[in-house]
């Protein structure tokens, strides 16, 4: 049998569904492997109780963890990263968790969040700090840095992740690993809520490999009973999207950052690099910017994380009787959510106007272009501590907040859909995704270009050196 390493999910799945190996032979394996990487990582920070590895469904018998908020697992707990959900464990199964289950998956626990997947570094008071497998000193980024982090060290090909500003595509950039947000409802939010984050939180995974992000799409996609609305049915299935060629592509590449955001020179590296592939593989590259407007949106995302995360926290807070929630939050968060009793709901009606103008100026853009290209982050991994929002108001955390992926956002406010691809590293030997997106319900476009350029560019024998993590 092939080493567990160069195994990506659908590979483990079809091995437990032809009975070559025990049904539980992959659950085991992956729970030896991040009970010595955990230590040193930090990436996992609940296990759930054990389960029966099933041997039916596409992903039969394959592990996986969930991250620390979104999906619920009946009688698991979920905390999102902060001591106010300190011993909450979920009722029911979420939509996308009922999902999971049907499609095979074993469930392992969670992984490591920031406070309310409120940064891009996972570095919470509650749980500490997940650390890089590629530089134990730099973080995984975030706010999906665990789930990242453990793919990255190939302690599982896959792991269940989201997305609200670019918490899939920022960590996948910063730990060389394929991270995919799908469109606006694409994958159903139920049933407790309708969307999250006024549509722009999205559901979907960290993987290895191209195949295993969309056939996880597969399972999970599709509209839940009693949902207000719905992302576009796709032609056919997302896995044979990826092997379906993508045709001449015009693709608009932006090397900028906007309203003067730096964009740092190893990133912008990274993005001539890929438009250089592109041409190679016969596409079409200019330059191009969507004509949006990024400082109102950067106002905009403010207001309704604010208001979400507020009425979020006051809810619990009422339904559990404690008296002072903000005791137990981290202060730039516990300041974040004081600071929405100042808006008003005319402010927050014109930051969902934001939002919309945001969609109309993106389809424009893909009125013009089939693909959009451009850095993911605006530098490599930064060291643990920079990105933090220990010490800070919440100005000073969210403007360095933006500042490290000021092009990632306007996809979740757009609902377009979008990807961090590792195509490049640096001389240092750290990896550094590229973005590509695409128009609204435009998903299986990505794939396909993914599908291309993961065939060009193979990146899964690219892997940190394990044996330094766990000895």
């Amino acid at each position: 049998m092939t080493d567990y390493e160069d195994l990506d999910a659908l590979a483990m799945a079809d091995l437990v569904r032809r009975r070559e190996v025990a049904p539980d032979h992959f659950v085991q394996e992956a729970a030896v492997r991040v009970a010595a990487l955990n230590p040193v990582l930090n990436a996992v920070v609940h296990d759930f109780a054990p389960m029966a590895a099933p041997t039916e469904g596409a992903f039969a018998g394959v592990p996986l963890w969930l991250k620390d908020t979104g999906v619920t697992i009946a009688g698991e707990p979920i905390t999102s990263g902060t001591r106010l959900h300190e011993g909450v464990r979920a009722l029911t199964d979420s939509t996308v968790g009922t999902r999971l289950r049907g499609a095979g998956f074993v469930f392992m626990g969670r992984t490591n969040t920031p406070e309310l997947a409120l940064s891009f570094t996972t570095e919470g008071a509650h749980f500490g700090a997940a650390r890089n497998p590629w530089d134990l000193d730099r973080t995984p980024g975030g706010s999906s840095g665990g789930a990242a982090a453990l793919v990255a060290s190939r302690a599982v090909p896959l792991t269940q992740a989201s997305d609200g500003a670019g918490s899939i595509r920022v960590p996948c950039s910063h730990t060389g690993t394929f991270g995919f947000k799908p469109s606006r409802l694409r994958n159903p939010a139920g049933p407790a809520v309708a969307e999250g984050m006024a549509g722009m939180a999205t559901l979907h995974g960290i993987s290895c490999s191209v195949r295993d992000s969309a056939a996880l799409l597969d399972v999970t996609h599709g509209p839940d009973r009693g949902d207000p609305w719905a992302c576009p049915a796709p032609s056919g299935s997302f896995l044979s999207a990826v092997s379906a060629p993508p045709g001449k592509l015009r693709i608009g590449m932006q090397l900028e950052g906007p309203d003067g955001f730096p964009l740092a020179s190893e990133v912008v590296a990274a993005t001539t690099a890929a438009a250089r592939l592109l041409i190679d593989l016969g596409h079409e590259i200019e330059l191009a910017a969507p004509a949006y407007d990024n400082s109102a949106l950067r106002e905009a995302w403010f207001v309704i994380a604010a208001v979400n995360v507020a009425r979020g926290v006051k809810g619990f807070a009422r339904a559990k009787g404690l008296a002072d929630p903000m005791s137990l939050l981290e202060p730039v968060n516990a300041e974040w959510v004081r600071r929405a009793e100042g808006i008003s709901g005319e402010d927050y009606l014109g930051a969902l106007q934001t939002l919309h103008a945001t969609s109309r100026a993106m389809g424009a853009f893909f009125g013009q272009y089939d693909i959009y290209l451009s850095p993911v982050a605006a530098e490599v991994a930064p060291r643990l501590g920079e990105l933090a929002g220990a010490g800070k108001g919440p100005e000073e955390f969210f403007h360095r907040f933006w500042a490290h992926a000021p092009l990632t956002a306007v996809f979740n406010a757009s609902g377009c859909p979008a990807m961090s691809v590792p195509l490049h590293w640096t001389a240092a030997g750290l990896p550094v995704g590229v973005q590509f997106g695409a128009a609204f319900g435009a998903d299986e476009r990505l794939f396909s270009l993914a599908g291309q350029l993961e065939a060009a560019r193979p990146w899964a024998t690219r892997r940190p050196a394990l044996e330094a993590l766990s000895s």
